[in-house]
Order: C-alpha cells, then structure tokens, then sequence
C-alpha cells in the first residue's frame, strides 16, 4: 500500500488534488481511499487530504500517519505544522515554492522537490496573485517525481473533476512536470513504489 499526504491552505484545492489523483488512480485500475480532514473551516486555514493505493481492497479506515509521499501546497505551512511527522524513511517531501529544495536543510533527511506552482498556476489564470489555486500544477509535479500515474490519466481526470477551465488546468500541470526541482538524483520510479506492477 502507497500511502500521501497533502497539506494546504483553505481556498488552494488541496482536496480537490488528492481526488483528481485518486480518479487518475482508479481509471488505471488501482483501489484508492481519498478523504480530507478539516480543522476550522475558512479560507487560507491549514487542511490535509490523504490518498491510499493498493493493488488489493483497502479495508483501513484511519488518517494517513506514516505516508511515503508528502505534498505542501503552501512553504509557510513548514513553519506551523509538522510536515514530516511520520513521514517513512526515503520519503518525498513535494513543496510549493520558488526557492530550491537545498533552501530546506531541515528537511534533510527526506528527499525534498520544489517547484514554484503558484506562480505557474497564476500564470495559467488559475486564482490571484495573492491566492493562486495550486492543486493541478502540485500534481503536476508530483507526477514528475513519482511516475505513480500516467500524464494522460491525469489530464483525464482533471477533464472530469475540473470541466471548466480544464485546459488552463491541463496546461499548468505540464508547466509544473517540466520545471519540478529535485534535492535528489533519481525519481521513485512506479516500480520502486511498488505501484503498476
């Protein structure tokens, strides 16, 4: 089982990520548990969202606590929640930002990517300068260093959760594939993850 985490922000679309990479996931015939949790529910207020994958039915029915993967939606939310708490050993740690995963040395002993999805996504009209909506260009990226689902899977799913605007969305994502920055060498191949065995 392939456990994620994703934290964000109220208003940036952290829960509508994790159910767009569940639907990429499902469509390739994987079982998938997708669900948020919310703690005051306003706009710019932290969230978490969490994904499971399995080959096999998924009979857990817990939060995520020790995830392979992590996805931050927001670079502030590192200095207010615990990111990495449980995260596995070797685990991903994704976070939007523009600076390098190098500018994370508390963070260094996880792999960490960056990638500056706010400003593609405003770059694609998805939200304002002030609050991007980040969710499809994070997974973008995500898809960048995990390879757990195909690109044309993911533009799939984003066609069916996000109609309107899907081609900005689309667009934004494959942005974030391509300019995704690694504090690491290699990508977790699907093998690796012991996904599309």
């Amino acid at each position: 089982m392939i456990e994620i985490r994703f934290h964000g922000r109220g208003g940036q679309g952290a829960v509508i990520a994790s159910k767009i990479l569940s639907l990429a996931l499902f469509n390739e015939g994987k079982y998938v548990q997708s669900f948020p949790i919310f703690g005051i529910e306003r706009r710019g207020a932290p969230v978490a969202a969490f994904i499971r994958i399995d080959d096999e039915p998924i009979r857990l029915r817990t939060c995520v606590y020790n995830p392979e993967y992590v996805v931050v939606l927001h670079s502030t939310l590192i200095e207010s929640v615990n990111v990495s708490a449980g995260l596995k050993k070797g685990g991903i740690i994704l976070i939007n930002t523009h600076k390098g995963p190098e500018t994370y040395p508390g963070l260094s002993s996880f792999k960490v990517a960056t990638v500056d999805a706010s400003s593609i996504a405003y770059s694609h009209g998805l939200g304002s300068p002030s609050s991007p909506i980040v969710n499809t260009a994070i997974l973008g990226a995500f898809l960048k260093i995990t390879e757990i689902v195909s690109f044309n899977s993911l533009e799939n799913a984003i066609r069916e959760e996000i109609p309107i605007n899907s081609e900005k969305n689309i667009s934004a994502a494959r942005d974030a594939y391509e300019m995704c920055k690694f504090g690491y060498k290699e990508k977790i191949s699907r093998e690796m993850a012991g996904i599309g065995k």
